[in-house]
């Protein structure tokens, strides 16, 4: 059975979006003459294991030629999670909804089929993409993120995460704290209790023991899935991010030698 998608193009008008006076948010904004959000659901529309496509955006934006490949469009919310709300509305409540950030500029096929695949196996309420760093500097030396280490290793987030829509209830009232703190991990350790903090701060956290406790948290089954592929990881948070992205775009559609 494939996936259906979610993907969030909602948000302010933040300092990315400020470079194209004509984009409400940074979803919006083109790389390589292609805005963010575009390059997403043409990833996602190009993976076998993708069916329906859902994209939560400003309503002003629904006409535009950057949503042409979402099958479905839903009002963005002021909070994120008003829109994460509005995409899963009406989807069946235990089916797993892949959900995705909308500023992927270099993701590819390989790469959504993969997490797809891990999130299927883990058979989990809430599986979340991360990504080992040695694994993302190998490719991308140059994109900077906020790195946790872990006692297997030191990991980011990716852009995806599968959900049960049942879970929603639990998740929103955590969301925005979760938002708040992702640039930080000490501060995102400490949401999680002072057992995790400590574990932690002193570098005994596993990835095991992030899962257990999410799922407390949560009263749901949380797994991490691991990539391979460090496209998951490559977003655009800053103005510098997009020289970035260019460049990476640019690169990734020359012929290979």
């Amino acid at each position: 059975m494939k996936i259906t998608a979610v993907v969030l193009a909602g948000g302010p008008k933040d300092a990315v979006a400020k470079l194209q006076p004509d984009a409400p948010n940074k979803a919006f904004v083109k790389i390589g003459g292609k805005a963010l959000v575009t390059r997403t659901l043409e990833a996602l529309r190009a993976a076998p294991s993708v069916g329906r496509i859902v994209v939560v955006a400003p309503t002003e934006m629904y006409a535009s030629p950057a949503l042409a490949a979402a099958d479905l469009r839903r009002p963005a919310g002021t909070h994120i999670r008003e829109s994460l709300h509005n995409g899963l509305k009406e989807l069946p409540c235990d089916e797993p909804v892949l959900i995705s950030a909308s500023d992927l500029p270099v993701l590819s096929v390989a790469c959504i089929e993969e997490f797809v695949a891990g999130a299927r196996d883990a058979q989990a309420d809430l599986a979340y993409a991360i990504l080992e760093r040695t694994i993302h500097e190998d490719r991308f030396p140059d994109v900077p993120h906020t790195w946790a280490r872990l006692r297997e290793g030191t990991y980011c987030g990716g852009g995806f995460i599968t959900l049960r829509p049942r879970v929603y209830p639990s998740l929103a009232r955590f969301i925005e704290r979760l938002g708040a703190a992702r640039k930080n991990p000490m501060r995102l350790a400490s949401l999680f209790g002072l057992g995790v903090l400590v574990k932690f701060a002193l570098r005994r956290l596993s990835v095991a023991d992030a899962e257990a406790q999410a799922s407390r948290v949560l009263h749901a089954c949380v797994r991490a899935v691991v990539s391979t592929f460090p496209e998951m990881a490559v977003n655009v948070d800053r103005p510098s991010d997009v020289v970035l992205a260019e460049r990476l775009v640019k690169t990734q559609a020359l012929p290979s030698a």
